[in-house]
């Protein structure tokens, strides 16, 4: 099979994920923000902030240590993806022009797309000029409180999100991300891969019929998988299989009942995978506190 060949046929590289691991933004505040604000770090819960006029320091922390500083003079997206205190500066009187929405990512810290991007992007506006659409409309509703604005805002948050996450795929390596899941969905073969697997996870992939799925040799996906995702496919597989497995059984769903879903023979062979995986058995790990908040 020829390794040169990448399949050319549209792909739809997130909803399968985002349709197993959900994402929600809530709106908190709109308007001016004065003196220092701060947002603490919470498992999670990330935030994205619009700074649409004026200027402003932030600072990024690390217990009471701050570890960054950055000074933005221009409209800015800023996304926290996972968890990392943070303190906005701005003048005391005037200040600056925020819209602002705290994030929940399902499966708090288990979320794929969370583990795989930095603790936070910051992307001028005018860097990604996708976004103007969804950003004027999601301005408008937040200025003016009409019937459903909040639950208006909330969407159109989500929808702004989704389309920074079709940019990232496309330019990750501008906000930071060079190696992980947002990498390989961004490489036209892997992403064919990857895809198969969040849509299938019960089917046996083998490393031979991923890679025709990437239309090359399985030498060459396994090194460009390795090299760009960051584990083995056959590792990525099954970390997305106990990914799966942890948020059914955070929501009450018996071992039983997950494993045929996931491709393991019955409860023992998810079990001990689990185990292997986590350190301890599904018993023991939703005893520890993992269950679902809602």
């Amino acid at each position: 099979m020829s390794t040169n060949a990448a399949p050319t046929l549209a792909l739809d590289r997130l909803s399968s994920l985002l349709e197993r691991f959900q994402v929600s933004a809530h709106l908190f505040h709109t308007g001016a923000l004065c003196g220092i604000t701060s947002f603490d770090a919470q498992p999670g819960r990330g935030f994205f902030h619009v700074l649409r006029s004026g200027s402003m320091v932030v600072t990024h922390h690390q217990g009471a240590q701050a570890i960054q500083r950055l000074e933005i003079s221009e409209p800015t997206l800023l996304f926290y993806p996972q968890p990392l205190a943070h303190q906005f500066h701005n003048a005391p009187k005037e200040g600056s022009d925020f819209t602002c929405a705290s994030v929940h990512f399902e499966g708090d810290g288990n979320h794929p797309l969370a583990r795989a991007l930095p603790s936070v992007i910051v992307l001028p506006l005018a860097q990604v000029p996708g976004l103007a659409g969804a950003l004027d409309l999601l301005f408008q509703e937040a200025d003016n409180v009409r019937c459903g604005h909040r639950l208006m805002v909330d969407r159109l948050f989500e929808v702004v999100l989704l389309q920074l996450l079709r940019w990232l795929l496309d330019h990750g390596e501008e906000s930071g991300v060079s190696m992980g899941l947002v990498s390989g969905l961004a490489d036209p073969q892997l992403a064919r891969a990857l895809t198969a697997i969040h849509e299938s996870p019960e089917t046996a992939w083998s490393l031979e019929s991923l890679a025709d799925l990437a239309a090359m040799s399985r030498s060459a996906f396994a090194g460009r998988f390795k090299r760009v995702v960051g584990v083995a496919p056959a590792e990525y597989l099954t970390d997305w299989r106990m990914a799966i497995a942890k948020k059914q059984l955070s929501q009450g769903r018996a071992v039983k009942l997950i494993a045929p879903e996931l491709g393991y023979a019955n409860a023992s062979a998810l079990s001990r995978v689990f185990a292997q995986r986590a350190g301890m058995s599904p018993r023991e790990w939703l005893a520890r506190g993992h269950k679902s908040r809602g």
